[in-house]
């Protein structure tokens, strides 16, 4: 059974805890501002930790040439660190704004709506959402990537976007289309935090034996 690092114990740490059995995983080391067990050995880690915190573990777990899924939201303005310290590792690197499944299958759909609309200029559109009142990042990364993909679609119109942050929500993100015939709303709403690990762990499996640095997409998806 290949070996699992969990770098960040905290809620997310400890649920791939509780599932990686179910994938294969052993887990080796459990990693902590207050845990630091051994990383040496493991196949594979996964980081769910806080942002200031990425860059900081990605290089240690690179230095130990180990393949890293990185699950922690609010940090894509380091990106091109992340990436470097991997080249200079040649390690491997997976990274995703939102790791549920779900999740990116619903953007696929929000892009070919936005590309069949893009044209049909009545139509305006709004990106919202709401998370639990912890999350560190508003909007979040999963929003701006929703956005983004619809502007890569074509739709170039303004694109109002707004987010909440209350109580224990796991995340729900809606896009609407509005014209004055008619509104189209698409919405996907998270249950729990299980489709994030579930997820983070299918990345695990499909990183082990590869090098670069790579998008969730690319597991489910191809490319």
């Amino acid at each position: 059974m290949p070996k699992l690092a969990i770098v960040g114990y905290g809620k997310m740490g400890r649920l791939i805890d509780q599932l990686a059995p179910e994938y294969g995983f052993t887990v080796s080391a459990r990693v902590d501002i207050d845990r630091d067990e051994p990383l040496a050995g493991a196949d594979v880690a996964v980081e769910f930790s806080v942002p200031s915190s990425v860059l900081s573990n990605v290089r240690k777990v690179a230095a130990f040439g180990i393949p890293v899924v990185v699950g922690t939201t609010g940090w894509l303005e380091h990106l091109a660190e992340a990436k470097a310290i991997i080249e200079q590792n040649d390690s491997a690197l997976i990274w995703s704004p939102n790791f549920s499944v779900g999740v990116n299958v619903f953007t696929r759909l929000v892009a070919e709506a936005a590309r069949l609309l893009k044209n049909e200029k009545e139509y305006s559109a709004w990106a919202w959402e709401i998370h639990h009142s912890t999350k560190k990042d508003a909007p979040s990364g999963t929003l701006f990537k929703l956005v983004s993909e619809m502007k890569a679609a074509g739709f170039d119109r303004a694109i109002d976007t707004s987010s909440n942050r209350a109580g224990t929500h796991p995340g729900t993100h809606e896009i609407g289309f509005d014209s004055s015939a008619d509104t189209i709303t698409l919405r996907h709403t998270a249950r729990n935090r299980e489709g994030f690990a579930r997820g983070a762990l299918k990345a695990a499996q499909w990183i082990i034996g590869r090098k670069g640095f790579h998008e969730f997409s690319s597991v489910l998806f191809g490319g």
